[in-house]
């Protein structure tokens, strides 16, 4: 029987499973944070110890991810030149077992040699695993991109990024899905994308989604799955396997790199299990970014950075925004859940619990560009990003339902099932509590010590420790900074040198912002998910100067 992923049509006591795993992320967030004022202000020797021995595991961990951070940025370098087309050739010479064309690399560069080098590890995986491989001459793409309030300015980018692209765009399909509920505005700009574009693409179609049908409730998931439902008839029509198709869902304000669907392609193919697998590409918010409120560029870049780290170790790394998955595995799943806020995450605990464990998500060293958060003022831009921040912090949703999942799943292993299930819970918890220890509550055991703790080695020894800390931590902060400066658009703009300098100012902000607008929107959302006040999709305002 499938398991039933969502919080719909349960029993009486799958509902009371699930609804007292809905209050553990929320009630250790608040225990972890009340607990350590509490010692601070009853037992502040006690809450110093806990501090430092808190804050030397957060700079390793600071350590760690710094260096991982590096990596990634190198391996994105290293596939920044990349002649997908050739290596997509070098896989349909596999499945034809046709002679392969030495590389030829005698006069290339270090990185061109690393890069090779992976190609041909991965080549051979896919040669020894014994898989079927499809010919690329019959890949097809379909990209999905949900509207709801998104003006033709918004979408027309997007669109032009997948025309722009190396893949040929006669076998790509494109659905537009709009809601019913969108106005006049909106449904007029995408009947004229409509328009313009249909002809360039093998198609264009323009898919409304109908309010309010029995067993949605009004999310992102749910408009998808009408759009893909409505794509699946179109191929069996066309005569085309579902196994031969690339999903990819897209944010309306996703602007594809110009290899990214022939990066795609090759990934797909030479993953072995590839429909067992989710491609999640590099988000980076360079759309608006020198338009963008300073405390908004920096939180999203951030964002790009975790993204970044997460892909150097898949097995820590679950499908975020926009992202790519097999459509013959996408229909087996039953599409995306119909009554989930976090469909993108959402979709891949739902994929790893119907093969039991068995799915992956493939990194891709490639970036898709996106929107920073803004509106017309800095008050209401503070605004939005508070609800965009929340509403991805409501990914914490899938932890009482996965972790009811993993109770009825007998063929996942219980190292694996603890394993998940502490990951999915450790990244919430510490979304919720981390800044709050390192800004506020470290500084509490000095402020309600007495006599007593003033002459403690703890007290004397405790300003030395937080000096290396604080060493450690500022080299990670300029490293932050360069991958930051490295990361922009390439587009020149005015005073571009004094908006750089600006923008590594602006990584000052970072103790105020992950508090503000990162910890208490997590713990807003696990707060009102510890009281059942269960939150509806919120769809974020996109705002570009014209």
């Amino acid at each position: 029987m499938e398991f039933n992923y969502s919080r719909q049509n349960l029993s009486r006591k799958e509902r009371r499973l699930e609804r007292a795993f809905e209050i553990v992320p929320g009630a250790l967030s608040w225990l972890i944070l009340l607990s350590m004022i509490t010692l601070s202000v009853s037992y502040p020797l006690v809450a110093a110890v806990l501090i430092i021995a808190f804050e030397i595991y957060w700079i390793l961990r600071l350590v760690y991810m710094t260096i991982f951070l590096w990596l990634s940025f190198f391996r994105l370098s290293l596939d920044e030149d990349t002649d997908w087309l050739k290596w997509i050739g070098e896989i349909d010479r596999l499945k034809h077992k046709t002679p392969q064309i030495p590389s030829g690399g005698e006069s290339w560069s270090f990185k061109q040699r690393i890069a090779d080098y992976i190609h041909r590890k991965q080549i051979h995986a896919l040669k020894t695993s014994n898989q079927e491989i499809p010919g690329s001459e019959n890949i097809y793409h379909l990209v999905i991109i949900p509207v709801a309030k998104e003006a033709y300015g918004i979408i027309k980018p997007s669109i032009d990024g997948i025309l722009r692209g190396s893949y040929p765009a006669q076998r790509i399909v494109v659905c537009i899905a709009i809601e019913e509920w969108a106005d006049e505005r909106v449904k007029k700009g995408v009947i004229r994308i409509q328009d313009e574009f249909r002809e360039t693409f093998m198609d264009l179609h323009v898919i409304v989604h109908p309010s309010g049908l029995a067993g949605e409730a009004r999310v992102k998931g749910a408009n998808t799955t009408h759009a893909a439902r409505t794509a699946a008839h179109y191929f069996r029509g066309m005569g085309i396997p579902h196994e031969n198709i690339i999903v990819s869902c897209f944010d309306a304000d996703t602007v594809p790199g110009s290899d990214y669907f022939t990066c795609l392609t090759y990934y797909f193919l030479v993953t072995p299990c590839r429909h067992q697998a989710s491609f999640q590409p590099i988000p980076v918010y360079n759309n608006n970014i020198w338009e963008a409120s300073s405390f908004a560029r920096v939180l999203d870049i951030g964002s790009s950075f975790v993204q970044m780290i997460e892909a150097t170790d898949p097995e820590k790394q679950i499908t975020f925004s926009s992202h790519s998955m097999s459509f013959k595995t996408l229909i087996e799943l039953g599409y995306w859940s119909r009554d989930i806020i976090s469909d993108d995450s959402s979709i891949y605990w739902k994929a790893f619990l119907h093969f039991d464990g068995h799915y992956e998500v493939v990194p891709m060293y490639v970036t898709l560009s996106m929107d920073v958060t803004q509106a017309d003022s800095v008050m209401k831009t503070f605004v939005n990003v508070y609800k965009q921040k929340r509403r991805w912090a409501w990914g914490v949703e899938n932890f009482p339902i996965v972790m009811r999942g993993f109770l009825l799943a007998r063929n996942i292993s219980l190292k694996k099932k603890i394993k998940h299930g502490f990951k999915l819970l450790e990244r919430h918890i510490n979304w919720a509590t981390w800044p709050f220890l390192l800004s506020i509550v470290s500084w509490l055991p000095a402020l309600f010590g007495d006599r007593e703790f003033f002459s403690t080695t703890v007290y004397y020894s405790a300003p030395q420790v937080r000096s290396v800390i604080f060493q450690l931590a500022s080299v990670s902060l300029i490293s932050c900074i360069l991958t930051s400066l490295l990361l922009l658009p390439k587009k020149k703009v005015k005073h571009h040198t004094l908006r750089k300098i600006k923008h590594a100012f602006e990584w000052l902000l970072v103790p105020v912002v992950s508090v503000v607008l990162g910890a208490i929107p997590a713990l807003d959302a696990q707060t009102r998910l510890m009281f059942g006040r269960y939150m509806d999709f919120w769809v974020t305002d996109k705002f570009r100067k014209m």
